[in-house]
């Protein structure tokens, strides 16, 4: 993490205000601006965690401050203790501190064991702009309060940022949701994490999400959530990216070769200027014929196909982790226009439209064919043509991209009944 003071700006300011917000050092707007608010609020936090109080974020703080952004600490059994006292100590719940510690029996705790308090917060804060290095805070912390949901990487991006996901279930049908192929559609990283958090949540204490059973459901399938397909991406649009660095430079110059794209707003494909939904292998040659008469003819914000099929690591990452596995079904999450694609040329996957239909009815979105000039060269696309199973673009929200975050509560009240369908129907 960068050290940041007073007058810094951008996403680690961001970071930095949530985790104090965490722990009731800061009630401020969550901004990016290092004011004289946030500059008490360091001193505070500092100056009761023995460390000097001069306002500065340096290494030592960020690490004081890393249990407010993964979300647990350790604590020490004293004589008389239950998880339902500890609970009580901490503002937790029984069920959170048992998730997270599941080989203690907790009628035999011993005085100067060493558990694992998970704190009364979400881990998924939907006020922030999203970074690699928040999302994986997240996976980390969800990590540790259920132990039974498992990381792993599956790659690697341009810039060798590793990419990651998160599995939980004990369904034989694996189910994969992923977000953010395009860079200014990164409100879908929260997006799918919510409902990540939500079901987990509801798993451990055995309640349900929107009258299923989540334990019924995750009985029934694997879930597989890879929230963050295109993290350099991403920080480019988010401002995470630093404007002084050569990835920066670069991803410009790509940039005014094509000056009707709005610098970096705009910007959708990974940092080399390949839009990987666009790079896979299926109906590659044909996107490649209608993007170029388009005039996307070299590395772009948007719309660039690639050299080749699979080119982008990104994109040759996803395809792989794939083949690895056993998906019945496969999410696309993307932004906006609140539609639901489900087919590729004329392959009818079974139950496709079926399901297709039983999301639309939960979340209020329309069952639509793809536009001809974005049929070709997509994930979905690729899945169906390669597995003749369900495959599913949704395109979240409605507006202009990047959808602002004052949209999160709307898209995820629509979206949690579409993916516990999803779940429901595998």
């Amino acid at each position: 993490m960068k050290t940041v003071s007073y007058g810094s700006r951008g996403t680690d300011v961001e970071l930095l205000q949530l985790a104090l917000s965490h722990g009731g050092w800061y009630t401020g707007g969550i901004d990016g601006t290092f004011g004289i608010g946030t500059q008490n609020a360091v001193r505070r936090f500092q100056a009761e965690h023995e460390l000097r109080p001069d306002g500065i974020v340096g290494l030592h703080t960020w690490d004081a401050l890393d249990p407010f952004l993964t979300g647990h600490f350790t604590a020490t059994v004293r004589r008389g203790d239950t998880f339902y006292k500890l609970a009580r100590r901490y503002a937790t719940t029984a069920a959170a501190i048992a998730a997270a510690n599941p080989e203690q029996d907790p009628q035999k705790l011993q005085i100067g064991q060493k558990l694992v308090i998970p704190f009364g917060f979400d881990l998924v804060p939907t006020n922030v702009r999203y970074t690699s290095t928040l999302t994986d805070y997240i996976l980390d912390g969800l990590a540790v309060r259920y132990p039974f949901a498992k990381p792993q990487k599956y790659g690697h991006s341009v810039s060798g940022t590793p990419l990651r996901l998160i599995s939980f279930g004990t369904g034989e049908r694996g189910v994969l949701i992923n977000a953010s192929h395009h860079a200014n559609e990164w409100i879908t990283t929260p997006l799918v994490l919510k409902f990540a958090e939500t079901l987990l949540k509801a798993y451990i204490s055995g309640n349900t999400v929107l009258g299923r059973s989540a334990r019924d459901l995750l009985a029934r399938a694997t879930v597989y959530i890879a929230p963050l397909v295109n993290p350099d991406g991403v920080e480019l649009v988010t401002g995470a990216l630093d404007p002084d660095s050569s990835e920066y430079a670069a991803a410009r110059r790509i940039a005014a070769n094509y000056p009707q794209v709005p610098f970096p707003s705009g910007w959708k494909a990974n940092i080399e200027g390949t839009d990987l939904n666009l790079n896979y292998p299926a109906g590659w040659d044909e996107a490649r014929r209608i993007k170029f008469a388009e005039g996307w003819t070299s590395p772009a914000p948007r719309d660039f196909v690639g050299t080749s099929p699979l080119a982008a690591p990104e994109s040759r990452a996803l395809y792989d982790l794939t083949l690895d596995n056993d998906f019945v079904l496969s999410i696309s999450y993307h932004t906006q226009g609140e539609v639901i694609y489900w087919n590729y040329k004329d392959i009818d996957p079974r139950r496709g439209l079926e399901i297709a239909n039983a999301m639309a009815e939960a979340s209020g979105y329309s069952v639509e064919d793809v536009p001809e000039e974005s049929a070709n060269a997509g994930y979905k696309d690729w899945f169906i043509l390669n597995y003749d199973l369900p495959g599913y673009t949704i395109e979240a929200g409605k507006g202009v991209n990047p959808l602002p975050l004052s949209q999160f509560d709307r898209i995820f009240e629509n979206n949690l009944p579409l993916l516990v369908t999803a779940l429901e129907l595998s």
